[in-house]
């Protein structure tokens, strides 16, 4: 695998805590420029001195559903280091709760965060990677878009994160004669702090293998997404095998 550092630069959303921390560590070790995005600065500052203070990461703090915050992230980075050259739309939400239970607030979180939180960013990264002919974008869903389960009913979850699946096909084919890739990464059960105490045994049974996926499995899918020149338009699940089909 190859994925070249040098002068990099990545924008990744959901950056303070999770799988977009994590993500953002492994870019940061490996010589990526990151500037992370998270709803706030506090948060961010933790990330950062976790990181160890490194000039390699910068933050702008803020609701990623506002297109004014997604322009401040590129401003950032062009200031800061001169391009973007990749972004991982990482910054999420997940409801699971029968139909006829979903809220308004539910749907606009959901809509909000995930939808427009991918927007935005992607907008901004299409115009400018194709200017520059090359860039990776990098969109983290779910496998529960790819494969539902009567066991965890996600509808609008469901909806929105398969919309981003549909949406990452059609960008790559838009953006493939410019050299930029457009790939997504699709989550199962990740043991991270986005679930309640307790729930990651639960959720042990919904896959096949029996296991809880780590971080790491995350950033490993998307380092090869990064390292690979002819690999676009494909939505990868890291799940232990739960969108292979019902068990």
């Amino acid at each position: 695998m190859n994925t070249p550092s040098c002068n990099r630069t990545a924008i990744v959303t959901g950056a303070s805590s999770g799988i977009g921390f994590a993500i953002t560590e492994a870019l940061v070790a490996m010589g990526f420029n990151v500037v992370g995005n998270g709803r706030t600065d506090y948060r961010l500052a933790a990330a950062a001195t976790l990181l160890g203070n490194t000039p390699r990461f910068v933050h702008v703090a803020g609701d990623i559903a506002d297109p004014a915050v997604a322009n401040a992230l590129f401003k950032k980075a062009i200031a800061e280091f001169g391009s973007v050259d990749i972004l991982v739309n990482c910054a999420g939400a997940f409801i699971a709760k029968p139909m006829g239970d979903y809220t308004e607030e539910d749907l606009n979180l959901l809509i909000n965060t995930v939808l427009k939180g991918f927007f935005y960013p992607a907008q901004l990264a299409a115009t400018h990677m194709s200017e520059n002919r090359a860039g990776h974008i990098i969109n983290i869903t779910a496998s529960i878009a790819m494969q539902p389960n009567v066991r965890v009913p996600s509808v609008i979850p469901a909806l929105v994160k398969g919309g981003i699946n549909a949406a990452t096909r059609a960008l790559a084919l838009e953006l493939a004669a410019h050299n930029v890739k457009v790939n997504a990464v699709a989550p199962g059960v990740i043991d991270t702090p986005l679930h309640e105490p307790g729930a990651v045994e639960h959720y042990r049974a919904l896959a096949p293998s029996g296991a809880v996926g780590t971080t790491k499995d995350v950033v490993d899918a998307v380092l090869y997404l990064l390292g690979s020149s002819f690999v676009t338009g494909i939505i990868v699940p890291v799940d232990g095998g739960s969108t292979a089909g019902v068990w």
